[in-house]
């Protein structure tokens, strides 16, 4: 394999699909990057990264809006790179759409976080039950089950996404489970020096105790029942991250008789020692397989999450608790079990998932 081609949907500053493609662009450091569209521009070298014509209107960024033309748009975004060797395509929407010039569909590799949840899974994510997801839906199920059936080399990243993809598309792949940065959650909480003095004020404000919520503010991550569990426990909560729900969890929070604290947008290394301080890290939303659990476990703290989705392979009976339910007795009892595990046994499930085990795997999947 020589001149190699990493595809992304679009670049964010964070999130679990951004740290599968840390690890690719790590393990490829000569392949080129192609997305939709980039809100990280320092994230990697000057010019390896290179935007669809999207980025250039005024859709970039508007997910939704932009949603209708990303089949056709990807099936054209990689004629002006040229050619290729081969491509390793991240693919939570439709860039595994995408039509390299030069590359045999036999060194085409599509790692999918999962198939689009607008389209085949709009009972776990609220945004595919809109009026306009709902009638574009069964035209665009078609064109993605066809494009999909075309793959010739397909991982994805647990069991409970292989069975959605043998559900949906009506095809076969292989769990690799994406890779988990674990040292660096645990550098980042033996080096408090790595956090500024901003980040420094943010955890000496913080109570003891504390239940800690932490993803992107939308509601399918179920923020407001890490809110309930506060109220549930008597104990604070703190909720971190960002994004367009952030109104409705501050609204939610003043209502509830839960003190209630928000961290906007951390850092990582804030991030890292948020999910080292906390009693216990819950995290109730269906995940296709939900990285930040392990970083959790990574530094010993236990987990609260669903009792369905990806974190079932993640999470053991030694590590974390699961919900049956989201009534205020289960979230109590949940966190008063979970903040009693061992943290010694909540690393050893951390450690299965490190980024040299997921290294191995790419490269013996890819064979090279």
């Amino acid at each position: 394999m020589n001149r190699g081609l990493i595809v992304h949907e679009w670049i964010e500053r964070v999130g679990g699909a951004e740290r599968v493609l840390d690890e690719f662009a790590a393990a490829f450091p000569d392949a080129d990057i192609l997305c939709l569209w980039n809100d990280h521009p320092g994230r990697f070298r000057p010019g390896r990264v290179h935007e669809s014509a999207v980025a250039r209107t005024p859709l970039r960024g508007r997910k939704a809006a932009a949603l209708p033309l990303m089949p056709l748009v990807w099936r054209r975004s990689a004629r002006p790179l040229g050619t290729h060797d081969w491509a390793l395509v991240s693919s939570h929407l439709f860039a595994h759409h995408v039509r390299v010039p030069g590359v045999d569909p036999r060194r085409q590799f599509t790692y999918a976080h999962t198939p689009a949840r607008y389209l085949w899974t709009p009972e776990l994510d609220e945004r595919g039950r809109s009026l306009p997801a709902r009638a574009i839906a069964p035209m665009f199920r078609h064109i993605d089950r066809r494009s999909a059936v075309a793959l010739q080399n397909l991982a994805v990243n647990s069991a409970f996404v292989q069975e959605r993809v043998r559900r949906t598309w009506g095809v076969d792949s292989v769990v690799i489970h994406p890779p988990v940065d674990i040292e660096r959650v645990r550098r980042a909480v033996l080096d408090l020096r790595a956090a500024d003095a901003e980040d420094q004020a943010v955890l000496e404000s913080l109570p003891e105790g504390f239940v800690l919520g932490a993803s992107r503010f939308v509601p399918y991550k179920r923020l407001d029942t890490v809110i309930a569990m506060g109220a549930a426990t008597g104990r604070p909560v703190v909720i971190a991250g960002s994004g367009p729900d952030e109104s409705r969890l501050r609204a939610l929070a003043a209502a509830s008789n839960a003190d209630v604290r928000f961290v906007i947008a951390p850092s990582d290394a804030l991030l890292a020692n948020l999910l080292d301080r906390a009693s216990v890290l819950a995290f109730p939303g269906v995940e296709d397989f939900g990285i930040l659990p392990v970083e959790a476990l990574a530094v010993g703290t236990p987990v609260v999450v669903a009792d369905r989705g990806g974190t079932r392979e993640s999470v053991s009976d030694r590590s974390g608790v699961r919900l049956p339910d989201t009534e205020p007795s289960t979230l109590r009892d949940a966190v008063e079990r979970a903040v009693v595990l061992d943290p010694d046994d909540c690393a050893r499930d951390a450690d299965r998932f490190a980024v040299p085990t997921f290294r191995q795997e790419l490269r013996a999947w890819m064979s090279i």
